[in-house]
């Protein structure tokens, strides 16, 4: 039963990284421009294409590094913690933020990706 828990903690935690994911491509893309009229007009799909894209992608690798941080660090420091859930919550934000930062900076900055 302790793995099954263990598991759906990372499920939901899973889930809550690509939901972070999606919110870093929702602030770097903008919100979802007008309807084209023409021949833009089949371009519309592209929005949304590279917001489930990519912040799919960026969502897993936060989800990764968190899984990564916890099997590693955390279960062996939080094990007998009262607020576990909310510190578990920090780092996945933390993490957000250190994956957005450099996903920026080697998108707009170094102009690698």
């Amino acid at each position: 039963m302790n793995k099954l828990t263990r598991i759906g903690n990372y499920i939901f935690w899973t889930l809550i990284s690509l939901l972070f994911g999606f919110l870093h491509m929702r602030i770097l893309l903008g919100p979802d421009p007008g309807p084209s009229t023409g021949f833009m007009r089949m371009f519309d799909w592209v929005h949304v294409f590279v917001l489930v894209r990519v912040g799919s992608i960026i969502g897993c690798i936060i989800a990764f590094l968190y899984i990564l941080t916890d099997v590693c660090y955390l279960r062996k420091k939080l094990k007998n913690k009262s607020n576990q859930i909310i510190i578990r919550f920090l780092v996945v934000i933390t993490i957000a933020v250190l994956t957005g930062v450099t996903h920026y900076v080697l998108e707009k900055v170094i102009d690698i990706i």
